[in-house]
């Protein structure tokens, strides 16, 4: 992906939506014929010089300092996600060409892992990548995606699943939350991997068969996605409502632990036992087919 033009149009895109009115300045003179703030009151607010602030906005990030990089997320408002973003970014540019250049590492599940997944029974819980790809999970888990497991590209991808397969918008009762959430946790993803090139070749993918998907990987959003809830409408135990807390493997750069309980006693509590209960009836179901007597 293009460093500087990324930088460029993140930049712009935070400034253009703070009014001078949320930056707390006050306006004179004739209508303003931009959206947000100006680039002179951007480098005001971050405390550069005007050309300093234009050369940072053109996509040129080499050798600024961590205190310019601050001063310029509290002018611009950033919050976290945006800030981290901001300094990824700034890697990205100064990385040398060495670094760039160096292939990542092929991602598998240790056994160790895949037994502490199986270990989770009560739980839908499974692994993913930051390209959103499933790479595993626990019975229930699986249960839980089993609309997403029907497409044949392996490995299933939840954002292909989301952009490119009609089940979604009945899978997702709210589907623009989820597609904002997808590609914003792509958009964090390149700014931390921007020479990973399965996530190009997805961005791609996904840009020339999505007019939903090419129209939110424009507004360049970010954000943190480590808890919360999630709200699914399953085919086989109708609406879920779950926690969730995603945690990264240490060991494992680059692979998240997500699990998904349900409040106890809720609905959802019980329709996550009726959904183990048919995921161990279809695992019976498939053995005795692969066995018969």
């Amino acid at each position: 992906m293009d460093n500087r033009m990324e930088v460029r149009e993140f930049l712009s895109s935070r400034r253009a939506r703070i009014t001078p009115e949320k930056a707390g300045l006050t306006v004179y003179g004739a209508i303003r014929r931009v959206p947000g703030l100006r680039r002179e009151e951007a480098a005001m607010l971050a405390g550069v010089s005007v050309d300093y602030y234009t050369r940072l906005e053109r996509g040129n990030l080499a050798g600024v300092s961590e205190g310019v990089l601050d001063a310029l997320a509290r002018g611009l408002q950033l919050d976290d996600a945006e800030r981290d973003h901001l300094f990824d970014l700034a890697r990205a540019t100064n990385a040398s060409a060495r670094t760039r250049q160096v292939k990542a590492p092929k991602q598998r599940i240790r056994p160790s892992v895949q037994a502490m997944l199986d270990a989770i029974i009560g739980a839908p819980a499974f692994i993913r990548n930051g390209r959103m790809d499933l790479l595993a999970a626990n019975r229930l888990g699986y249960a839980l995606y089993a609309p997403m497991l029907t497409d044949p590209v392996r490995p299933v991808n939840y954002a292909r699943f989301i952009f490119l397969n009609p089940r979604a918008r009945d899978f997702y009762p709210d589907w623009n939350l989820a597609a904002n959430n997808n590609v914003a946790l792509l958009r964090t993803e390149s700014g931390r991997n921007p020479y990973d090139k399965g996530l190009a070749d997805l961005v791609g993918e996904l840009s020339l068969r999505s007019e939903e998907f090419r129209v939110r990987w424009a507004a360049h959003n970010v954000r943190r996605h480590y808890s919360g809830n999630k709200h699914f409408h399953h085919p086989v135990v109708g609406d879920l409502e779950l926690q969730f807390e995603a945690l990264q493997l240490a060991e494992d750069p680059g692979l998240t632990l997500t699990v998904y309980p349900a409040q106890p006693g809720s609905a959802s509590a019980e329709s996550l036992r009726l959904l183990a209960s048919w995921a161990a009836t279809e695992q019976a179901e498939e053995l005795t087919a692969d066995n018969p007597a």
